[in-house]
């Protein structure tokens, strides 16, 4: 099985929409359970919300500062991964994307 990094985008931080009228936030948690429970075979962590980033090194956070969350799930293909996301709750977010990665292995380690 092929591993994935999912990045949730977003034009709107992750602490902002956390500030969701309380009625708002249990309507996208029930979108968000209810798409977990159809992707449990595939998903390896869920993820969570992630704060705006900071530079340890270097050059500022970039597109990185669009990042509002993550995910990790496993598929046995590219396309197989892709068909995870089909009507996700995550793209009723403003300005929403979804970066998947694959997680390429490691020589001598697993």
């Amino acid at each position: 099985m092929k591993r994935f990094l999912v990045l949730y985008e977003s034009s709107v931080p992750a602490t902002e929409q956390m500030k969701a009228p309380p009625e708002q936030m249990k309507a996208g948690f029930e979108l968000w359970a209810k798409w977990m429970e159809k992707a449990k075979k595939a998903l390896v962590d869920g993820g969570a919300p992630l704060a705006s980033p900071f530079s340890v090194k270097g050059g500022g956070a970039g597109s990185a500062a669009k990042v509002t969350g993550y995910s990790v799930v496993q598929a046995g293909s590219r396309e197989e991964g892709e068909r995870l996301f089909e009507g996700h709750p995550h793209f009723h977010a403003p300005g929403a994307a979804i970066q998947v990665l694959e997680f390429i292995p490691m020589p001598g380690h697993q």
